[in-house]
């Protein structure tokens, strides 16, 4: 496993390339911000971007999505595909917030992950955007990509590699990472032909080396 010094220096670095890196996901509540990381799943966050001031226009409280009728929240999140599943989950969440919570969104991961359609990542950018409150590392495609290509995790599963990663990075790193790996991601570092030539960090960079 990389050296811990030598990672923090990557993500340094990286800090300096993207001064600007932050989340690009549009939103005004906690509430709002767990509809739009529910709908960003298997989505880009342009396309929730331009698909929730609709929604949020309309409906933005536990209590509104609550009484929406299904089908009518379908029509509004198409956009974002798997719409049924995000639809269904995004009512039964409502509804447990209302029920459990004092229709406050919880502001623990232990809590968070009760949610219908809650996972890991998503818990860990409510916890991080909407609460500052960052408890661990969101890893979504980008961040599982460039942590395999530049050496900060061998492994495969989104869990494991949160797990090869907080034991690389203190703390107060933890709300950088995952903005930094996507900005990255999406320069430099792609799917797809990365450009390796101008990476920032190509010296440190197993995939490259």
């Amino acid at each position: 496993m990389m050296k811990k010094n030598e990672a923090i220096n990557i993500i340094d670095i990286l800090k300096n390339a993207y001064p600007d890196a932050k989340c690009s996901l549009d939103f005004t509540t906690p509430f709002e911000m767990l509809v739009a990381v529910i709908l960003s799943a298997q989505c880009t966050d342009e396309r929730v971007n331009k698909t929730t001031p609709f929604i949020f226009y309309k409906y933005s409280t536990p209590e509104d999505f609550d009484k929406i009728p299904i089908e009518e929240l379908e029509t509004l999140i198409h956009p974002c595909g798997f719409y049924k599943n995000k639809a269904k989950n995004i009512k039964l969440t409502a509804k447990k917030i209302l029920e459990d919570y004092g229709g406050e969104v919880p502001q623990t991961m232990e809590e968070l992950l009760t949610l219908p359609g809650v996972g890991r990542k998503t818990a860990n950018v409510v916890m991080l955007e909407a609460f500052n409150k960052p408890q661990g590392i969101a890893v979504d495609t980008h961040a599982k990509r460039l942590s395999n290509r530049i050496g900060f995790s061998k492994e495969s599963t989104p869990e494991k590699i949160e797990q090869d990663l907080l034991k690389l990075f203190p703390y107060e790193y933890l709300k950088d990472i995952n903005h930094l790996l996507i900005y990255h991601g999406r320069a430099i570092c792609t799917a797809r032909s990365p450009k390796c030539d101008e990476c920032p960090v190509n010296k440190f960079c197993e995939y490259y080396l």
